[in-house]
């Protein structure tokens, strides 16, 4: 559910900031109908309420490296809640993995994974994933192409109607 909060103007910010985070305020500001100062502090507000999490570069994993990317089905022994965390602490501390999600029904977690060939991919699913502690079971699919790939959330579903 949208914050109540939000605006028109904010969800222009966010739109903006989401298809290009390097926007300058006076760039941001114009394109929303603001000048840069209330522009900048709508920003800061977004920042501190958690509305906008952080900004980052979108990077070609193929161009550097890693040429394989997984995603790898996860089922645990056990669902209890310390056994969940246990699981998503040492996923956290694996730089292979890109993102993580838990998951209702059969499967517990779904993972992102990229790595730079297959025998690298190979070597950490044996020596990282499934031997992790409470893991009953993990089911790859190596991906053929990316069709898609468009981070966040489809702001113009989510502006609400005045």
């Amino acid at each position: 559910m949208p914050s109540p909060d939000l605006d028109a103007i904010d969800y222009g910010i966010l739109d903006a900031l989401q298809q290009d985070g390097r926007i300058t305020n006076v760039d941001l500001a114009a394109r929303v109908g603001l000048t840069a100062p209330p522009c900048l502090r709508r920003v800061r507000s977004l920042e501190r309420a958690g509305v906008i999490q952080g900004y980052h570069a979108q990077l070609d994993p193929a161009a550097l490296g890693f040429g394989i990317v997984v995603f790898a089905m996860v089922s645990l022994r056990s669902q209890a809640e310390a056994d969940l965390r246990a699981f998503e602490e040492r996923i956290a501390s694996l730089p292979q993995v890109r993102e993580c999600y838990m998951l209702n029904g059969e499967i517990d977690f779904m993972l992102k994974i990229v790595e730079r060939d297959l025998q690298s991919f190979q070597r950490f699913l044996t020596s990282e994933l499934t031997a992790a502690p409470n893991v009953a079971s993990v089911k790859t699919s190596l991906t053929i192409r990316t069709s898609k790939n468009s981070p966040g959330v489809p702001i113009a579903g989510a502006v609400p109607s005045s």
